[in-house]
């Protein structure tokens, strides 16, 4: 039994360890303690306590990046009940209003009414299918933005496979909070 736990957690660090993130070059953006460098913007009630931050009250809200970003790799641990509408906008143009049509939209939404967008697709660029599900539990999210290509990892399977598109070039983070419980844990970015 204690050999097989202790496979299983080395294939879960390994996981998080993977060579985008080894590198020196990573910047953590949220850390769990403080929200220096994050604007709200909307009425949710995020708050920071067990090393996250998180929301389940108000209505659509987002915390936004100080800084803005072109080619990067992202990471971020992100834990959403069942109900919860989430996910991570990059290179927003407007830093007050978040759609997909001013940002790349990286979403975590299990019951979407139509899942063709749901968790771990790019909304109104790249569907997924299979549709994996977050809810209930902790999540690794990655998302790869060079230049053109887009990429999405959910717990470890690519959902998002290198579609191109050239609509948003540069911007801030957002990460959303929209129903349910939304928790982020950590975010980090490594610009490349």
């Amino acid at each position: 039994m204690t050999d097989r736990r202790t496979v299983i957690l080395g294939l879960a660090a390994a996981s998080l360890a993977t060579p985008a993130f080894a590198a020196s070059t990573v910047k953590v953006l949220f850390d769990g303690t403080g929200l220096d460098g994050w604007t709200a913007v909307g009425d949710a009630n995020w708050s920071l306590a067990d090393g996250a931050v998180s929301a389940d009250k108000g209505g659509m809200s987002f915390l936004v990046s100080g800084d803005s970003y072109r080619d990067f790799d992202l990471r971020a641990a992100i834990w959403v009940s069942p109900d919860a509408n989430s996910g991570v906008f990059i290179r927003c143009s407007d830093r007050t209003r978040f759609t997909p049509a001013n940002a790349y939209e990286v979403n975590v939404f299990d019951q979407r009414p139509d899942p063709t967008y749901g968790t771990g697709a790019i909304v109104d660029i790249a569907p997924v299918s299979p549709m994996p599900k977050a809810g209930g539990r902790w999540n690794v999210l990655e998302i790869s933005a060079r230049g053109p290509l887009l990429s999405v990892v959910f717990n470890g399977v690519k959902t998002v496979d290198s579609v191109r598109d050239t609509a948003h070039a540069e911007g801030p983070i957002a990460l959303q909070y929209g129903a349910g419980t939304v928790k982020f844990r950590r975010v980090e970015i490594r610009p490349v």
